[in-house]
């Protein structure tokens, strides 16, 4: 169970052994809908994608996406997770194993590292930690890697334009987090630990930049409050 932020002081947040061994529990107690995000994303990837074709998840961590769509896919696909932390590695392949699933595991930077051609690009949680300008060149990048007519679904912590309605959504969410277990102590900790490290950009952000990389449709296809989860066509 994730008490990582129960004491003091903290670091900066990272991927480490300590976050990969709790990072399930802390995703579906941190991110709202956390499971049904993951099967919608993995239905509308099926939609897109072709026998025997590719499908990349970036910033893979522990493997429940790669997981969620082997076990809805009909027909072969090729699976493939990338991650720069082993100990997220690690923890994936051995749930893949205990599910008797198959993905290739990569440990690299997204950002380093070629990607193979694909139908379906995945990036959970994923851009918010890259910075801002690099970001643009990675979704030109995942553009480039597509095949016509193939999507890019991610999911990001977004920012409201208002200001007023964006502290208002933030603390919604932070309201939501204690209904979960967390004390006031462990969210203001984990908030501070996430400072200059999770840079979120507002909805419209999001689209212009996948719409100045070439993407001809991005749709909203699903949104809690602060939270949200974008389709990309080619």
């Amino acid at each position: 169970m994730d008490k990582i932020f129960m004491e003091s002081p903290q670091k900066q947040f990272e991927f480490d052994e300590k976050v990969a061994g709790v990072f399930d529990d802390m995703v579906n107690r941190s991110i709202p809908h956390y499971k049904e995000v993951l099967g919608l994303i993995a239905d509308f990837a099926l939609k897109f994608t072709k026998e025997d074709s590719n499908i990349l998840d970036l910033g893979t961590s522990t493997g429940s996406m790669l997981i969620e769509i082997a076990s809805k896919a009909s027909f072969k696909v090729n699976l493939f997770g990338i991650d720069n932390s082993s100990f997220m590695l690690k923890s994936a392949k051995n749930k893949l194993e205990a599910y008797g699933m198959e993905a290739k595991l990569i440990c690299g930077d997204i950002l380093e590292e070629s990607f193979m051609q694909c139908d379906c690009i995945i990036a959970n949680y994923t851009l918010q930690f890259i910075r801002p300008l690099q970001r643009e060149k990675l979704a030109k990048k995942i553009f480039d890697s597509l095949n016509p007519e193939g999507v890019f679904i991610f999911s990001e912590k977004v920012i409201c334009e208002n200001k007023k309605l964006d502290f208002e959504m933030i603390d919604y969410y932070l309201q939501s987090k204690k209904k979960q277990g967390y004390s006031e102590f462990e969210i203001t900790k984990k908030r501070e630990a996430l400072e200059n490290v999770l840079i979120p950009y507002s909805e419209q952000e999001n689209k212009k930049m996948l719409k100045d990389c070439g993407f001809s449709h991005i749709e909203t296809l699903f949104r809690w409050v602060n939270f949200a989860t974008f389709i990309a066509m080619k």
